[in-house]
């Protein structure tokens, strides 16, 4: 299919955006990395009147330490997260999760603050900004707000941003040298949304206890879900075999995925421990791996 006519507009900075908006209204579409939204627009599942294109605008860019937190701009493109020196130091979690991300061309357009405004419940950062326990910058016209990346996601491609608001950053607190973190995932093939994963992100000291467990999956709600009762189960313990079982059973009461065309609840249950089993196993001593 074809593109509905459509109007485009250039926005070099944010009052240019605002002015977009006050002129166009609901009628106006951000336009960012575009990965979702022109194959929407192909489709007729959008028909906006104009696009506005926010890719030149220099706030929304950039990745920097700032007040004691790592603050990634909304058009952080994925590939730029797999190699941008400060992500892989202070958030290596992101970095981990992008080579996951669909393919190269894709990943060379995409954005960070794109995947997260979609919010697609089977996407990868997501449930990494949720693991990481990431505060989002919304940006209007009206002011900005703060909010907790778990609080964000409302939804099946629901969030909370209102009309007319966009996101302008991701920050996350660096990572301590005793934080640990995973991202796996089980794709029917490489480049497919995830039938089930989890980004994982905790602190073992030097006893091997666990501290601030944050277990979040993502192709198994209609949201990125944090594993509320797996996390109880895990904190506080040293992490061995005994532990990670816990977990994995504490995991089914977290959990309540909807069949889909991959298959039953039970499989996406099965696929979660299998993926939550593998993730913490990573972090055991070597010598406890081995045994």
């Amino acid at each position: 299919m074809k593109w509905p006519a459509i109007g485009y507009i250039r926005a070099r900075s944010l009052d240019d955006l605002w002015e977009a908006q006050r002129t166009h209204g609901a009628a106006a579409q951000v336009l960012a990395g575009g990965q979702t939204l022109l194959a929407t627009l192909a489709f007729r599942l959008s028909e906006p009147g104009v696009l506005v294109d926010i890719t030149r605008i220099p706030e929304l860019r950039g990745v920097s330490l700032a007040g004691g937190a790592l603050r990634i701009g909304a058009l952080t493109r994925h590939a730029e997260l797999a190699r941008d020196p400060l992500v892989a130091r202070h958030a290596p979690l992101f970095a981990a999760a992008a080579p996951h991300i669909a393919h190269p061309a894709i990943r060379n357009r995409g954005t960070i603050g794109g995947s997260l405004a979609y919010a697609d419940p089977a996407a990868e950062l997501p449930a990494c900004a949720v693991a990481l326990d990431a505060t989002l910058h919304l940006l209007s016209a009206r002011g900005e707000r703060r909010v907790k990346a778990e609080g964000f996601f409302t939804g099946l491609l629901s969030t909370l941003l209102e009309p007319g608001e966009i996101i302008a950053a991701v920050e996350v607190a660096p990572a301590s040298p005793a934080q640990r973190t995973a991202i796996l995932e089980v794709a029917r093939r490489s480049g497919d949304y995830a039938m089930a994963g989890i980004a994982a992100a905790l602190e073992l000291d030097a006893t091997g206890r666990v501290a601030a467990p944050r277990l979040a999956f993502f192709g198994v709600g209609d949201r990125p879900v944090l594993a509320n009762r797996a996390n109880v189960a895990l904190a506080g313990r040293v992490l061995d075999a005994q532990a990670i079982a816990a977990a994995a059973e504490a995991l089914g009461d977290d959990l309540d995925p909807p069949a889909d065309l991959h298959g039953p609840p039970e499989m996406k249950r099965h696929l979660a421990r299998v993926l939550l089993r593998r993730a913490l196993t990573q972090f055991l001593p070597a010598k406890e791996m081995a045994a």
